[in-house]
């Protein structure tokens, strides 16, 4: 998975998972703030992000998430049970997983772990 999309799907599970909204996520591994918004609300998810100039929607059900990253071109699915997170990116597929504790997000891809704080 490319690693704007790791950012994009940390952030909007931080944001399903806790019901806090954000306007940034730091990415410990650019060590820099990206910067996110929009709404996930009413079974839809919305978001902007900022430094790749593209939108990631879908909808939720429950725990699954159906989204598309129009700056990748591809669909993601997401799982959420309770604090963790796994799901497939079909731009590179890839299955990812990941947790949330606090604002901390970790998230696991390609035998390579992540961090985030939102």
């Amino acid at each position: 998975m490319k690693h704007h999309t790791h950012t994009c799907v940390a952030y909007i599970a931080a944001r399903l998972i806790t019901k806090k909204r954000s306007a940034s996520i730091y990415d410990f591994s650019r060590g820099k703030y990206v910067n996110m918004d929009g709404a996930i609300e009413n079974g839809t998810v919305q978001i902007y992000d900022y430094n790749q100039k593209c939108y990631i929607s879908g909808s939720y059900l429950g725990a699954r998430c159906n989204l598309y990253h129009y700056g990748n071109s591809a669909h993601i699915s997401l799982s959420i049970n309770q604090n963790q997170f796994t799901g497939y990116d079909y731009g590179s597929s890839q299955h990812f997983q990941g947790s949330v504790n606090g604002s901390s997000v970790v998230l696991y891809d390609c035998g390579q772990f992540f961090n985030f704080q939102i």
